[in-house]
C-alpha cells in the first residue's frame, strides 16, 4: 500500500476542516447543539482556572509581604474545609487554651525573635459627620505592625507605644477608607465614631497586600488594647505574627518559640502542642488542598458539558453518513482508502468541537474578565487552561466521531452508489 504524501494529508485535513464548516452552515441547529455542550464545558474549565489563578497569586502575594521568613502562632489551625455541628469532637480547637497577649509578649524576648506583634479583627462600620461606611475591617494591632504586617504610611503618623499602653481612641485608616470619607480633605486629625465611641485620625496608609487584591476594602487599625475595650468581636483568637532575626532561620525560631510555649504552659514531654504554629508554606499547602477541591469540581462539570457536546457529534455526524452515503461510495469507486474516509469523517468531528472550543474559551475569558473588573478577585487566564481546553475539546470530537466515522469507512462501495 502507497503511503499518503505530507502535502496530500494536509490537503485532507484541510478538506475535512472545510466540509465541517460548510455542514455547520447548512445545519445551523444541529451544530450549534453540538458547539454549545463543548462550549459550556470549555467555558467551566476557563472561568474556574481563571479565578482559582488568581486567588492563588493573591495569596501568594499578601504571604510575600509579611517577608518570606515571617510565620504566625494561634490557638488553633487546620487546613481545608472545615464543618463544625457545635460538638467538641468537630471543634478541637475548644480544648486548646486562649493565646494570651502575655505569652506573645514573652516570646519577643527570644534570641531569635527579632519583632513579634499581635492582632485580632472583625467589621464594622465607620461614621464621619453622618457619613457611614458599612463593611469596614476593623484591626487591633501592636505599635510594630508596618514591620509585622507590612504596609506603608502615606499620611500623618502611627500610634505610639504611649497610646498604646494607655488605650488612646486612635486610629489609622487604609486610602480606600480616606476617600470613602473624605473625599478630596484631608483625612489626618478628623474624629471618626467606631462602635459608638469617638476616634482621631493619626495616619493614612497603603496596604501591601490583601487576600483578594489589595486596596479594595476599607480598613481601619487601632491600638489593641483600645481594641479590646472598644471593638464588638469573638474574643479567643488573637493571632502572633513572628519575625525572625537576620542571622536565625525560621526552623530555629519556631523552636523557640514551641519550647519557650511549652514551657509556659506547663506541657509535658509527651503532651500535644495545644496551640498551632503555622509557616507560611504550610498556609500556602493548605490553600493549594482547598483549590485542589474546586479543581475537581470544575472537573465534573466540564465533562458534562463535553459529553452533551459528543453525543451531538454523534448524533449530527450520523447524519451526515447518511445523507454523503452517494459520495462516500463515488470516492471509494475512484480508489479511496477505508483510512481516507475514517480520517476525513474524524477531521470533521474534531473540527466541530474544536470551533465549540473556542467558542468556550472565548465565553470562560469573557467571564474571567467580568470577575477581575467588577470584583476584587484578580482572575487571569492561565496558558495551561488554554491548552487543556483546545486539547479536551479535539479528544472529544475524534472519541465521539469514531462511530460515525468508522461507519462512514466500512460502507460498502457498491450498496452506497445504489443509495437513494
Amino acid at each position: 500500500m502507497k503511503r499518503a504524501l505530507p502535502g496530500m494529508t494536509v490537503a485532507r485535513l484541510f478538506e475535512g476542516v472545510g466540509i465541517a464548516l460548510e455542514s455547520v452552515r447548512a445545519n445551523k441547529i444541529r451544530a450549534a447543539l453540538t458547539i454549545l455542550g463543548v462550549a459550556i464545558g470549555v467555558m467551566v474549565v476557563i472561568a474556574m482556572a481563571s479565578m482559582i489563578t488568581g486567588i492563588n497569586r493573591s495569596v501568594e502575594q499578601e504571604l510575600s509581604s509579611l517577608g518570606p521568613k515571617t510565620f504566625m502562632v494561634m490557638r488553633f489551625f487546620r487546613g481545608g474545609l472545615n464543618i463544625s455541628d457545635g460538638s467538641d469532637e468537630t471543634s478541637p480547637w475548644r480544648k486548646n487554651p486562649k493565646l494570651t497577649t502575655t505569652e506573645v509578649e514573652r516570646l519577643g524576648k527570644l534570641p531569635a525573635v527579632d519583632e513579634i506583634g499581635y492582632r485580632e479583627e472583625t467589621g464594622g462600620p465607620v461614621s464621619f459627620e453622618g457619613r457611614e461606611i458599612k463593611g469596614c475591617a476593623v484591626v487591633g494591632l501592636t505599635p510594630n505592625w508596618i514591620k509585622v504586617a507590612g504596609g506603608t504610611l502615606i499620611g500623618g503618623r502611627s500610634f505610639t507605644q504611649v497610646e498604646f499602653s494607655a488605650g488612646d481612641n486612635v486610629a489609622i485608616i487604609n486610602d480606600v477608607l480616606a476617600d470613602d470619607l473624605f473625599p478630596g480633605r484631608e483625612a489626618v486629625g478628623k474624629h471618626i465614631k467606631i462602635f459608638g465611641a469617638h476616634f482621631t485620625v493619626l495616619g493614612v496608609y497603603m496596604e501591601a497586600a490583601r487576600l483578594f487584591g489589595a486596596g479594595k476594602t476599607p480598613v481601619v487599625i487601632m491600638p489593641h488594647t483600645t481594641f479590646a475595650k472598644t471593638a464588638d468581636y469573638e474574643k479567643g483568637w488573637l493571632t502572633a505574627i513572628v519575625r525572625p532575626t537576620d542571622s536565625a532561620t525560621v526552623a530555629e525560631a519556631q523552636d523557640q518559640v514551641i519550647t519557650a510555649l511549652r514551657i509556659q504552659r506547663g506541657l509535658k514531654p509527651t503532651q500535644e502542642n495545644n496551640f498551632s504554629v503555622v509557616t507560611q508554606d504550610k498556609m500556602m499547602d493548605t490553600f493549594n488542598s482547598v483549590t485542589s477541591g474546586f479543581f475537581v469540581v470544575m472537573l465534573a462539570l466540564s465533562s458534562v458539558g463535553l459529553m452533551v457536546g459528543g453525543i451531538g457529534v454523534i448524533a449530527i455526524m450520523m447524519i451526515s453518513v447518511t445523507e454523503r452515503t452517494r459520495e462516500i461510495g463515488v470516492r471509494k469507486a475512484l480508489g479511496a482508502t477505508r483510512r481516507e474516509i475514517l480520517f476525513q469523517f474524524l477531521v470533521e468531528a474534531a473540527t466541530l468541537t474544536l470551533l465549540g472550543g473556542v467558542v468556550g474559551m472565548i465565553l470562560g475569558g469573557l467571564i474571567a474578565w467580568a470577575v477581575r473588573s467588577f470584583t476584587p478577585v484578580p482572575a487571569a487566564v492561565p496558558l495551561w487552561s488554554v491548552v487543556v481546553a483546545l486539547i479536551a475539546s479535539t479528544v472529544t470530537g475524534v472519541f465521539f466521531g469514531l462511530y460515525p466515522a468508522g461507519k462512514a469507512s466500512r460502507l460498502d462501495p457498491v450498496e452506497a452508489l445504489r443509495f437513494e
